[in-house]
């Protein structure tokens, strides 16, 4: 029985890892074709002037990366899911049956909060690239993962009963129907994480570990759909990284950052409470570098305005690092090493806390 668990979250992985690699050369052909890419490079600051420091490090190269990699990702992702599925329906007596992960108690909302983030992100991009590099305003996205993220917050509370939040040793944190608004926060939080695709590399890497760490939650639990679940978005990030390694093929942008921010946020919540796990405490660990960039972004804000100076040459962090001289591969691989390092320690702490 074991065995077919593990196989059941290991063949999905390595099937979606196989397709992505096979559908890159369609993506890239295509993005190549339509010159899917910033016709005008750089970036404004929060205040409204020319965000110098990234402008300078990164502004040239906005004219001459495509941007919506992250195709390759929910693409090789929602191939898979659909041809398991067609496969258990079509041969409901074979292991098929078994592999299959798309269930309604677990894998229905995030696959959907999934495809609802790939889609925002995608037209993001699109006017990003078609409208002189101004897509989606922060304000509108920022209101549509809302807006999301009340819908599945109020699910988790009214239909699943979601009230509290675990903490180590017992503890819990009961919140009730403020249990919304904090899962608001959660996803815009996350959401907000996904400036980390900002190096080549550095991106594919920490959420390829964070998933799979969250797989080896998941699969602790006994919630073997999720396991599988979030194995299989690994392995699309990996067969994604394969070709954003330095030089990059491509760049993920919002089509993939926002579906995979959006569905972790999910994953968190329903590796906490609903498994008696501690999900939400353990993104603090295993999401390390996710939680690193959004502190940098608040406390360089928070520096210009109560101090009229930045805290950091720039942020977020990873381009602070940039700035003072680390080079791009140098950055990338020690995110790597944290990232993996921090997952390994978030699974650990699974049978302890």
């Amino acid at each position: 029985m074991e065995s077919i668990l593990l196989i059941k979250v290991f063949a999905p992985t390595a099937l979606t890892f196989c397709i992505g690699i096979f559908i890159t050369p369609i993506v890239t052909h295509y993005l190549f074709q339509y010159k899917v890419w910033k016709k005008v490079g750089g970036k404004t600051a929060i205040g409204g002037q020319a965000a110098v420091e990234f402008n300078r490090l990164k502004g040239s190269n906005e004219t001459k990366t495509p941007r919506m990699g992250g195709i390759v990702i929910w693409g090789s992702v929602f191939m898979t899911v659909s041809l398991l599925f067609t496969l258990k329906t079509l041969l409901p007596h074979s292991i098929f049956s078994q592999l299959d992960f798309f269930s309604r108690s677990q894998t229905w909302i995030p696959l959907s909060t999934f495809a609802i983030g790939a889609l925002i992100g995608f037209l993001n991009d699109y006017y990003d690239v078609t409208h002189t590099g101004r897509g989606l305003t922060l304000r509108v996205r920022v209101t549509l993962t809302t807006i999301l993220a009340g819908a599945i917050g109020w699910w988790f509370y009214s239909k699943l009963g979601v009230e509290t939040i675990n903490l180590p040793f017992g503890h819990e944190i009961f919140l009730g129907i403020l249990i919304i608004p904090f899962f608001i926060l959660l996803t815009n939080g996350l959401y907000a994480s996904g400036v980390i695709d900002g190096i080549d590399g550095l991106a594919g890497g920490v959420f390829a570990s964070i998933f799979g760490a969250y797989a080896g939650v998941a699969f602790i639990q006994d919630q073997y759909d999720i396991a599988a679940l979030s194995a299989t978005i690994a392995g699309g990030v990996l067969a994604f990284l394969w070709f954003n390694i330095p030089p990059a093929r491509f760049w993920m942008t919002e089509t993939g950052t926002m579906a995979l921010t959006l569905t972790l946020a999910v994953i968190v919540f329903m590796t906490d409470s609903l498994a008696d796990g501690h999900g939400v405490f353990l993104l603090f660990i295993i999401g390390l570098p996710l939680i690193a960039t959004v502190t940098s972004n608040v406390l360089q804000i928070l520096a210009r305005k109560a101090f009229k100076r930045k805290l950091f040459r720039i942020a977020p962090l990873h381009h602070h690092f940039e700035a003072i001289g680390w080079s791009s591969e140098k950055v990338t691989m020690r995110y790597w090493v944290i990232s993996i390092i921090s997952a390994v320690i978030g699974i650990s702490l699974v049978g302890i806390i």
